[in-house]
């Protein structure tokens, strides 16, 4: 709605494309089409684009309920300004003798109502025509893509879709109206080769919503020479020129009608029977001047299968039975033609036991032939023979709910072979089909594959690439569809069972692995379902409400290389996804094969293992809802990037060994990218053989709950914001991170603040741009057991300053590891009197690292100020290439570290003091220069902090070269001048 405003003011192309981030954003996070809001920064553009100004606005309300306009932007409508809005309720299509006080009940705004019930006596014949031309002309309007389609096609489609919602037979429980581009094309309405292409839309558009009981009467009203008839209960038919006549009768006379007139197209004949009644007989010459027949459609009729009256309509192309039987008792011509098949489009059977229609010899006359119906009567098997080389233009294949069992001797290995246009393949209802026949190897072009109510399946594996052109996939367990659509899509949710019939779905493994272009799925009931592999498919979104839902068994989700996913909705209200799932698999990168996983089968139950590699940042939010709503344990080992770092798994063992191996890969080309750093060539080395230690190799032991964030990946700005008021990447890495590896980034965005409740190690390396790695705002780092930085260009501190909620912080960290971050001013402000379990303290290549632990600014307790922060834990502490630091914490408080025993320090210039030592205690090691050791400052003996409590110290046999006083050029002038000799 706000994006129809915004093309009718004409904004600008920068506020447009804010509707396609919104979509894309709403994608993620979940929202349905119609319950997605309003843009906030729109509805203000709009509000000043027509702010001071007059304007008019007529508005098609679809609903029936008022619309709050000023939240689009509108400026408010006042009985005394000069701007008006007219609007209309309801639907835009003609409803007939709709009801609309209800609608008049809920304005609220609105200063003047006026309510036209467009009943049948409120229009005359020319007016009716006017409005149907108009609807006419805005279908083609609002489709600029129908060339080759006119108004008076328009009409007559809309006419015969009335046709159709009048015609609905009680007696068949048939849907005529899902049809109806099938008659359109079949009576000659629109042309063959533009059906394909507007079909869908047309559907879409023309929906009459007809009360069913004053439908007649409007009928007649409006209706002066109508194209149709439609004769029902004990009418009578009047003779006319009615292009499409539809007949139920109760008597054989069919209503005194004698024959088809010659102008008839269309022609829907039903008799009424009791249940155990047989069907009566056709009326001998009712098709004798039916040369102009098109579509036919016989109910409960009875007539000879070998002699059928209607052969004699060459132009037939739509050929509907339904309950029919075989009648040999009717008048049987000597010389039967058959050739009028070779006109038919469509075969339409139900409940209609005629085996010979389907005979080798039929089907190999209806070569023109494109959709093929076969309802409550033999299996698909028994027809995989006949249609072996025949049918070339077939597109659509239904055999459905089959009365026989498979004869497991047929050969069906070649049944598909040609069938280059088929799209449709429908077996619901076959409970002998146990899988998936290998001879669909040999459709590729089918688009939808149905198998509802096929209880006897036990795995439906489709091979890697055998349907690449799929797009729609259905298992349904409450059964087959009632009716079904003739366009290339899913039936839709009216058209399916709405009770379970408690069928016995065996199937436990469905796989679509490698149907790239498979976006719409319905599964439903199949309550053995253990696994669900949809690898390298096309689908958006996964919606667990509405098209994966009564799956309670469900314990394993491939999802490997779906580059196009967007979320997945775990609502459980209507999935009843239980504790069962044990395993999710995501990949959205682009790949050319897939891992082959093998599960664990002895594993516990209870236990969720989470595995993605997500490119789009926004897909976390669906992770997170799953593992927030999981009350039991949970593993997680979540990458967000796009790097190929990551390859293929190929495994041979138990599910668990192939993750395993998958995180032995993943180390060892961490390792790798570590080796080819950029400080990899530093050796740090001391006099007398005595090596100083490298710098510590990065944690790359993965916990159990792990993320990477890594380069490539998209929208990491906005999931790293705290402020999202949707759960986010944020807030997966915060509540759930037990390891955090973060390289490679070029954003500046810091990490998330408040509380991280879980991290026990974090490894930050390579992100040029990083100012300030957590924010003042990020606290209670109680279980932060090890921070490992490197290569931070941009970074001024690694935790900002700020006052802290909580004193605990880093009470359990143990090792805290620094590299080349040479804009450093400090690294960790102190909240709290002691780091109890810090063991060791590695800092290098930090130029501009004035001190290592720094104090807040505010009050602080004595223990702090006077008698300094405890390190009762510390072992080592390594400092290299740090010209600016003068001492390890603040000068405002002490450092003491009673454990002490090696301290190496390379490169710190400008040092002057070392932590408090336990005088009682062993005396620690220390290497460092000279000039450096001479220039400390100390305390004293009675401080603990004298040079007596150290080891004598290991001075490096490299000094730095006096630097001559004054210039260069001077000190080479001096010396070029000097005395010759």
């Amino acid at each position: 709605m706000q994006r129809k405003i915004a093309e009718e003011l004409k904004l600008d192309s920068e506020t447009m494309a804010l509707f396609d981030k919104k979509d894309e954003d709403d994608d993620f996070r979940g929202p349905d089409q119609g319950s997605r809001d309003v843009i906030t920064s729109v509805s203000a553009t709009i509000y000043k684009t027509l702010m001071g100004s007059r304007f008019i606005i007529i508005f098609l309300n679809g609903s029936d309920d008022e619309m709050d306009m000023p939240r689009f932007g509108i400026p408010t409508f006042q009985e005394y300004d000069n701007n008006k809005m007219i609007w209309t309720f309801s639907r835009r299509f003609p409803t007939v003798n709709r009801e609309y006080s209800d609608i008049k009940d809920k304005l609220r705004h609105t200063h003047l109502s006026s309510i036209f019930n467009n009943g049948g006596n409120e229009l005359s014949s020319s007016e009716f025509c006017a409005l149907l031309r108009e609807e006419a002309d805005t279908i083609i309007s609002r489709h600029p893509s129908m060339t080759g389609f006119d108004t008076a096609m328009a009409m007559n489609c809309c006419l015969y879709e009335l046709f159709l919602r009048y015609n609905f037979h009680t007696a068949t429980k048939f849907g005529w109206v899902s049809h109806a581009s099938n008659y359109w094309l079949c009576d000659g309405i629109i042309q063959e080769n533009i059906a394909k292409s507007i079909s869908s839309a047309l559907q879409q558009e023309i929906r009459w919503d007809c009360d069913d009981s004053s439908l007649d009467t409007a009928l007649e009203e409006f209706m002066k020479e109508p194209p149709f008839m439609v004769v029902k209960d004990d009418n009578v038919y009047g003779a006319g020129q009615y292009h499409w006549i539809s007949i139920t009768s109760k008597d054989t006379e069919v209503s005194s009608m004698q024959s088809i007139p010659a102008v008839t197209s269309s022609f829907f004949l039903t008799f009424e029977t009791a249940d155990d009644s047989k069907p009566k007989a056709l009326p001998a010459s009712i098709f004798r001047h039916s040369s102009n027949l098109r579509v036919l459609v016989l109910c409960y009729c009875g007539f000879d299968f070998a002699s059928p009256p209607f052969l004699i309509c060459h132009g037939l192309k739509f050929l509907g039975l339904d309950h029919c039987t075989n009648d040999s008792t009717c008048e049987r011509d000597q010389h039967v033609d058959w050739t009028a098949l070779s006109s038919l489009y469509v075969l339409d059977l139900r409940y209609t036991e005629w085996d010979e229609i389907t005979s080798q010899e039929k089907i190999a006359l209806m070569y023109n032939l494109q959709e093929l119906n076969i309802v409550g009567f033999r299996c698909w098997q028994h027809y995989a023979r006949r249609l072996q080389g025949q049918l070339p233009c077939l597109r659509r294949l239904r055999v459905v709910k089959p009365t026989d069992q498979a004869d497991i001797s047929t050969d069906i290995a070649n049944s598909f072979v040609e069938k280059t246009q088929l799209e449709i393949l429908d077996l619901s209802g076959d409970t002998s089909m146990e899988t998936i026949p290998n001879s669909m190897s040999n459709v590729d072009s089918l688009l939808v594959l149905i198998v509802d109510g096929c209880d006897r399946l036990k795995n439906v594996i489709v091979s890697d690439g055998v349907f690449p052109s799929l797009t729609s996939f259905s298992f349904d367990g409450y059964g087959p569809t009632y009716h079904w659509a003739s366009t290339v899509e899913l039936p839709p949710k009216e058209m399916r069972p709405f009770v379970d019939n408690k069928r016995d779905i065996k199937t436990c493994k469905i796989s679509l692995k490698g149907c790239a272009r498979l976006e719409n799925l319905f599964l439903r009931q199949l309550p053995n379902l253990v696994e669900l592999d949809l690898s390298g498919t096309a689908i958006k979104i996964l919606d667990f409400t509405s098209m994966v839902v009564e799956v309670s068994c469900l314990k394993r989700l491939f999802l490997l290389g779906c580059k196009q996913l967007h979320a997945i909705k775990w609502d459980n209200s209507g999935s009843t996804i239980k504790p069962d799932l044990e395993l999710l698999c995501v990949d959205t990168r682009s790949r050319s094969k897939y891992p082959q996983l093998f599960v664990d089968k002895n594993k516990s139950p209870g236990f969720l293992s989470v595995h993605a590699v997500i490119v789009d940042a926004r897909i976390a939010r669906s992770l997170y809802a799953l593992i927030e709503k999981t009350s039991y344990h949970v593993d997680m080992n979540i990458h967000v990037t796009s790097s190929t770092v990551y390859s293929e798994v190929e495994s041979e063992g138990t599910y668990r060994d192939s993750i395993s191996q998958l995180r032995d890969h993943v180390n060892m080309q961490q390792q790798d990218l570590r080796s080819a750093g950029q400080y990899h060539d530093v050796q740090l080395s001391m006099v007398g053989d005595v090596p100083m230690q490298s710098f510590p190799l990065p944690p790359t032991t993965m916990l159990s709950r792990h993320i990477e964030i890594a380069q490539g990946s998209h929208n990491l700005e906005s999931e790293l914001d705290d402020d999202s008021p949707i759960p986010t990447l944020a807030h997966l890495a915060k509540h759930k991170a037990e390891s955090l590896h973060v390289h490679d980034l070029s954003t500046i965005t810091p990490l998330p603040g408040e509380q991280w409740r879980c991290l026990k190690w974090c490894r930050i390396e390579r992100c040029p741009k990083i100012e300030i790695v957590f924010p003042r705002y990020a606290w209670n780092f109680d279980r932060l057991e090890t921070a490992w930085v490197s290569d931070l260009l941009m970074a001024r501190c690694i935790w900002s300053k700020g006052p802290s909620q909580y004193r605990g912080s880093f009470q359990n960290l143990q090792h805290l590891h620094l590299r080349s971050c040479p804009r450093l001013q400090f690294v960790l402000p102190v909240w709290v009197s002691s780091f109890p379990d810090l063991k060791t303290l590695h800092v290098i290549h930090c130029s501009n690292l004035h001190n290592i632990f720094v104090l807040e600014d505010g009050d602080y307790p004595e223990q702090i100020t006077v008698k300094g922060v405890a390190f009762p834990k510390l072992t080592t502490i390594h400092l290299h290439d740090l010209p600016m630091l003068r001492q390890i914490c603040d000068v405002e408080f002490k450092m003491v570290a009673p454990a002490l025993e090696t301290i190496k320090i390379r490169g710190c210039w400008g040092l002057r003091r070392l932590p408090a030592v336990a005088a009682d205690g062993p005396k620690p090691a220390v290497e460092i220069e000279k000039d450096v050791w001479d220039a400390l400052e100390w305390d004293g003996v009675e401080a603990d902090h004298h040079p007596s409590l150290f080891q004598a110290p290991v001075h490096s046999r490299y000094y730095r070269k006096k630097l001559p006083r004054g210039s260069v050029l001077r000190y080479m002038y001096g010396a070029c001048i000097g005395p010759c000799t």
